[in-house]
C-alpha cells in the first residue's frame, strides 16, 4: 500500500497499520525515512508562522528559516530516537516484551501519521495566529498523535508476544 493510503488507513486503525508495517521485517532505513519525512513536513508546518512572524516584526525570514531547519532536520530526528529509546528503557521496566525498533517504528509512524493535522496547525498558525483557534487545532494533533502512538507501541508489544521464544 502506498504510504498515503497507510495515513488514511492509520485513522481508521492504527495498531492495525503499525502490525502490518512492523510484519514487513525489521528495516532501519524504513524508521530514518519515517523519522525524517515527518520532520520535514513539520517543518513545512512552521513556514507559514515564521513568515507572518517576520512580516509582523519586520526581520528577514531567511535566518529564522535556517534556523527552523536545522532544529527539523537534525535536532528533532536525534531527540526522537532518544525519546523512543526511553519510552523502550521504561518499557522494558514494566517487563514488556517490546523490541526497540518496535518502540522507534510507533514513534516514528505516530509521527508521520499525524502530520496532515501538524500542516493544518501551521496554516491556522499563519494565517489566524495565536488564538482559540490555534490551541484547538494543536490539541487535535496532540490527542490523535497519542493515539496513534499508544495504538502502534501496543500493536509492536503485542507482535513480539505472539512470537514464540
Amino acid at each position: 500500500m502506498s504510504l498515503s493510503r497507510e495515513i488514511l488507513a492509520t485513522y481508521r486503525g492504527p495498531g492495525a497499520v503499525v502490525a502490518r508495517l512492523l510484519s514487513q521485517g525489521q528495516r532501519e532505513d524504513r524508521a530514518l525515512m519515517l523519522v525524517m519525512a515527518a520532520c520535514a513536513l513539520f517543518f513545512i508546518a512552521q513556514m507559514p508562522a515564521l513568515a507572518r512572524d517576520a512580516y509582523i516584526g519586520g526581520v528577514d525570514l531567511n535566518p529564522m528559516l535556517g534556523g527552523a531547519l536545522l532544529a527539523w532536520l537534525v535536532i528533532a530526528p536525534l531527540m526522537f530516537y532518544l525519546i523512543a529509546f526511553v519510552t523502550f528503557l521504561v518499557a522494558k521496566v514494566f517487563r514488556s516484551r517490546i523490541t526497540a525498533y518496535g518502540a522507534r517504528f510507533a514513534l516514528f509512524w505516530a509521527l508521520l501519521a499525524a502530520s496532515p493535522l501538524v500542516l493544518l496547525n501551521g496554516l491556522v498558525a499563519g494565517f489566524l495566529g495565536a488564538g482559540l483557534q490555534l490551541t484547538l487545532v494543536g490539541l487535535l494533533w496532540f490527542a490523535v498523535f497519542l493515539w496513534f502512538w499508544i495504538a502502534g507501541f501496543d500493536a509492536a508489544r503485542r507482535q513480539v508476544a505472539e512470537v514464540p521464544a
